[in-house]
């Protein structure tokens, strides 16, 4: 029997270079005892993992895709089996069932199909219901006030935070933050992520301030009073969380105004003015629809910028025509000052990833979802601010209608912003990356593919995770090469 003893939480990286060893050995999951964190081992702790005896320069083993995103889902999970399951599904796949995932029916399938739903969702209800609260430093020397600075308590179900470290850093790249949980923690200070141990929630974090009165206000005013349904609300919105949302305390009074205010909202549309000629309407707008490429992009440059601060529109750049159309989340400071696409740090980077993927840049079409930069002042420093939703979604007809005018048979998104924008629906980048279909104006689908945005690889900390991350990055850019070039399917 080989004890395997592995870190608290999710020890990915324990796994992998046990996993490893286990398969060189040919030792079968029945011959394995794992243990880590509360799942304590009948054979005793072992310094070396219990692999000792197996080899030590065991190669990585070879798995598909969606089984390997599989294993990093489910090594998140509290479940104590969870990497005796891992193990007998990837022994499974070395023994020549490869397409072990397309068999739902199967137990052991079934089983970890349920653990990574289970993670799934625990991720989505801490990328939807974590909430920061501003606390500030001591003052200055000066007398001003001391340096800002975002905490937030959350209480996840499994071992998710270290898996949602890339989201709140894309999103919250601009502010210095601390995500504290019971079972982990992350320290982003503009520049880095550090992970930290478990923590305790801190004194005074209920307090209200400032930002979360602004969030409070914000929720006010998109509550639809039309839509509400309670049941739905609570299920969706467990009471757990309820002590940690400012928006919590303000529910029950919108709930109790909501048909007050559906008869109100009844009556204004009844006494709003009617258009005596909808169709003329409707012509009057096929009118001023741009005919071509140039006169979209005349209106984009004359429209007001939706983000605030930018100086100018950055259009696209590339010929009608081009057979891969590639878009991004927004101009930078860099794209915003030179009125260009992908000029600065990350345009540069992704400039020599198409090199090496054999992508001309200049045969390539390129553009972002937000036309304008979005950023927050610090200083003389303009940094970058990830847009909301609602601003991907105001730009997003104008990019439609550039890729009607484009025509490429394959278009890229870089990172989560241009996938919403166009997917339509939030896209979990690292677990998606690949071919996707996206939808055009007519209702159609374009052929699309998914990668990370270049920005995504300058954040990382650690040189051997970048060069790792790069690499991927190049082979995606190759890959979407061959689906133009007719290497694979589309």
């Amino acid at each position: 029997m080989h004890p395997v003893e592995l870190k608290d939480g999710a020890d990915l990286d324990g796994f992998r270079r046990a996993l490893r060893r286990l398969v060189a050995g040919g030792v079968e999951p029945d011959d394995v005892a794992w243990s880590g964190g509360a799942m304590p081992s009948l054979f005793g702790t072992c310094p070396d993992g219990g692999t000792a005896a197996l080899p030590a320069d065991a190669p990585p083993v070879p798995l598909p895709r969606l089984v390997g995103a599989l294993i990093e889902s489910v090594v998140c999970h509290r479940d104590p089996e969870r990497y005796a399951l891992l193990h007998r599904m990837v022994w499974r796949v070395v023994c020549g069932e490869r397409d072990i995932l397309d068999h739902h029916a199967d137990p052991l399938v079934h089983r970890l199909a349920m653990l990574d739903k289970a993670v799934r969702r625990d991720l989505h209800k801490m990328h939807a219901f974590l909430r920061f609260r501003e606390l500030r430093g001591p003052d200055g020397p000066d007398g001003g006030p001391g340096a800002e600075r975002y905490v937030a308590w959350f209480e996840p179900d499994h071992f998710i935070v270290e898996a949602t470290a890339p989201f709140f850093v894309e999103r919250f790249e601009s502010l210095v933050w601390s995500i504290l949980t019971p079972v982990g923690s992350l320290h982003w200070d503009r520049r880095s992520l550090v992970v930290g141990p478990a923590a305790a929630k801190p004194d005074g974090l209920d307090r209200d301030d400032r930002f979360a009165e602004g969030w409070q206000r914000y929720y006010e005013s998109t509550f639809n009073p039309a839509r509400v349904n309670p049941v739905a609300m609570r299920a969706e919105m467990p009471r757990k969380y309820w002590a940690n949302l400012p928006e919590a305390a303000a529910i029950p009074g919108m709930i109790r105004s909501a048909p007050a205010r559906v008869q109100a909202m009844i009556a204004a549309e009844a006494a709003a003015p009617r258009h005596r000629n909808p169709d003329k309407a409707v012509a009057a707008m096929a009118r001023q629809e741009p005919a071509t490429l140039a006169e979209l992009n005349r209106v984009i440059g004359r429209s007001e910028p939706l983000v605030p601060g930018a100086t100018r529109a950055v259009l696209g750049e590339g010929p009608e025509g081009a057979a891969i159309a590639i878009v991004g989340e927004q101009p930078g400071d860099q794209e915003d000052l030179e009125g260009r696409p992908f000029v600065g740090p990350a345009g540069q980077l992704l400039t020599r990833a198409l090199e090496e993927a054999g992508i001309d840049r200049r045969a390539a079409y390129l553009t972002n979802a937000v036309k304008h930069f979005k950023f927050v002042a610090r200083g003389k420093r303009r940094l970058h601010q990830s847009p909301t939703a609602g601003e991907v979604k105001h730009y997003r007809w104008w990019l439609m209608k550039e890729l009607d005018f484009v025509r490429p048979r394959l278009v890229v998104a870089l990172g989560a912003t241009a996938a919403l924008a166009l997917a339509g629906r939030s896209v979990a980048v690292l677990r998606e990356r690949g071919p996707m279909g996206f939808g055009d104006l007519q209702g159609g689908i374009r052929q699309g593919f998914v990668t990370v945005h270049p920005s995504y690889l300058l954040r990382l900390p650690d040189a051997a995770e970048k060069e790792n991350a790069y690499a991927a990055f190049v082979a995606d850019l190759r890959r979407a090469r061959g689906m133009v070039d007719g290497a694979a399917p589309l």
